[in-house]
């Protein structure tokens, strides 16, 4: 019986009593009847921890072969716990918490989870896993750590938290991202409604974009490498997540507010791209606007603009980064929010870490804010603080927020009546008149800290396309006919 037995039995009834093995119709001549009744299996297991005998009762086999097997495969799970008996006791509440029509657990799932130290007697979920996951990387930046937070804690636990580890498939990621599509869908529909309050309902809610997608299954892969991989997890034979292709993530181009453009916009309110890029114009109104309106941060913009340093580096300017004399500025730092928390850290890469030279312009326009602060201090008295940041707040000379800037930012923009772009394009804005005063692609890339040549040439070429069919149309005009031409 420790082996083991293996029998054969039927429902048939006679009496009002099964009659189980004793059934005539289980043999035909000196075999068995393979068309009546069907195979099964009894197998002892270690006693339950109040020390009481149980057996694994597993019914249904079409052969006796598949019940052969099946039974040798229980042993086989059992025999990992070598003579560790309490580990034996688990691997048997395992098998016995397997419902009548489940499989039981594959044997290298259960001594990849023995190997781990994970309890082989639990189901395993993604959600769980995905939780210890995200609490054992400690050595994550924490922009890096938020962002994967936020995709497990918005797509990946609400939807497959549920689903085993083991069991998981590229169908079941898959099926996330139909469900973003599907969502994607409804709030373009509402926000090209001609109803006004389904309009509102949708109103500063946003797409999640393609690139967005790619970050977001990025962090299941990543997890699931870990899973694989990693010594003390390996949980998995093999990652579905990297068999699962998504639309490319590639970023938009960025597109000029042409005239056409904005005629479009103001009358649907519908932007050719979701990055956009002032003309120089536009431009010039609205540094002469934020000069007028908001004079303590004038100056930010109007490097931002020339330039093209990210918030971060601009908000991370020290004092003495700032060289007028020789009109150029050294950026090494940025000062960034995670979680609206400001962390100060190095930049990016090699080539974020950068002198930017200034034109007199820029000069100028610095040394009118450096006058304007030495007035601010002189009025905050005690309440100022005195830090080397360059940028600071007239009340107190604390630095700024980075998200308060980009506020601040977009109601200016706003109040203009100019069409509107985000902050982050007035990096595109500053490489559009630079390509406007025939600066090369190399010095774009240097000046705006790009670390690929090929990312700034593939940026900016509709840009430029755009900007050369605008500064055609000028040429033109600049000419005197008595009889112009008529568009066609």
């Amino acid at each position: 019986m420790a082996d083991g037995s293996i029998t054969k039995r039927c429902g048939c009834r006679e009496g009002g009593k099964r009659l189980g093995a004793r059934c005539p119709k289980l043999r035909r001549g000196n075999g068995w009847n393979p068309h009546h009744g069907s195979w099964r299996y009894q197998l002892e297991l270690p006693v339950d921890a109040a020390g009481g005998r149980r057996q694994l009762r597993r019914t249904g086999f079409d052969t006796r072969e598949d019940a052969v097997q099946e039974r040798d495969h229980a042993r086989t799970l059992l025999d990992l716990a070598g003579r560790d008996e309490v580990l034996r006791r688990r691997i048997a509440d395992l098998l016995q918490a397997c419902k009548p029509n489940q499989p039981l657990p594959d044997r290298d799932h259960v001594a990849r989870r023995i190997r781990a130290d994970v309890p082989a007697d639990n189901r395993l979920t993604l959600g769980d896993y995905l939780a210890e996951w995200i609490k054992g990387r400690t050595k994550l930046a924490p922009a890096t750590r938020r962002s994967y937070q936020d995709h497990i804690n918005k797509y990946w636990t609400p939807h497959l938290g549920q689903v085993a580890l083991q069991e998981l498939g590229a169908a079941h990621i898959e099926s996330v991202f139909a469900t973003i599509d599907a969502r994607n869908a409804e709030i373009l529909a509402a926000k090209a409604s001609p109803v006004q309050e389904i309009r509102d309902a949708v109103k500063g809610i946003r797409t999640v974009g393609a690139a967005s997608q790619q970050r977001i299954l990025a962090t299941l892969r990543k997890a699931l490498n870990d899973a694989r991989r990693l010594y003390h997890h390996k949980l998995v034979d093999h990652n579905p997540a990297e068999s699962v292709e998504l639309k490319s993530g590639r970023p938009p181009k960025p597109r000029l507010w042409t005239d056409a453009a904005v005629n479009r916009w103001r009358r649907t309110g519908q932007r050719p791209s979701p990055v956009m890029v002032w003309t120089p114009v536009q431009v010039g109104e609205f540094l002469d606007f934020a000069e007028a309106e908001d004079p303590e941060l004038y100056a930010l913009f109007d490097l931002a603009v020339h330039r093209g340093p990210r918030r971060g580096e601009l908000c991370g300017l020290h004092d003495y980064d700032v060289d007028l004399e020789a009109a150029a500025i050294t950026i090494t730092t940025q000062r960034t929010s995670v979680g609206y928390q400001i962390i100060e850290k190095a930049v990016k890469s090699a080539a974020g870490d950068r002198v930017v030279d200034l034109s007199d312009e820029s000069v100028t326009s610095l040394r009118q804010y450096l006058f304007r602060r030495a007035g601010w201090k002189v009025v905050a008295g005690h309440a100022w603080v005195d830090s080397d940041i360059f940028f600071v707040r007239k009340r107190d000379g604390q630095p700024w927020h980075p998200e308060t800037v980009t506020g601040r930012f977009d109601r200016l923009v706003e109040r203009s009546g100019l069409p509107p772009v985000r902050f982050h394009d007035l990096r595109h804005v500053a490489a559009t008149l630079m390509l406007a005063t025939g600066a090369t692609i190399k010095e774009i890339q240097d000046t705006l800290g790009h670390s690929s040549y090929n990312l700034t040439a593939d940026t900016y070429t509709s840009v430029l396309a755009e900007l050369k069919k605008t500064t055609a149309a000028a040429t033109t005009k600049l000419i005197p006919r008595r009889n112009r031409p008529k568009a066609a």
